[in-house]
């Protein structure tokens, strides 16, 4: 895997997340994040989480299908649907 790769499949899908990327490319959701990352950084990729309140407060949810990823030429007001647990306050 490599950084144009992951460019090339966020393009191609718009938006996704962490863990969707990580499962296509095989590889530890650390090392896309490093990836992504260097994308965000260049203004190309943008980073939400799947609810507003994410992250903030009660850690019940997994980061790795909460944590999406735009393509900003894709930019849509549309979040992807996840899964968030029935316990958290976050939905």
């Amino acid at each position: 895997m490599i950084l144009s790769e992951v460019r090339d499949y966020l393009k191609k899908r718009g938006q996704c997340t962490l863990s969707d990327i990580a499962l296509h490319f095989d590889t530890d959701a650390d090392a896309v994040r490093g990836m992504l990352d260097i994308w965000v950084r260049k203004g190309k990729v943008e980073k939400q989480s799947a609810t507003n309140s994410c992250g903030t407060s009660c850690n019940s949810c997994d980061p790795l299908t909460t944590e999406i990823y735009i393509w900003r030429e894709f930019k849509t007001d549309n979040r992807l649907q996840v899964s968030i647990p029935g316990f958290c306050n976050h939905k």
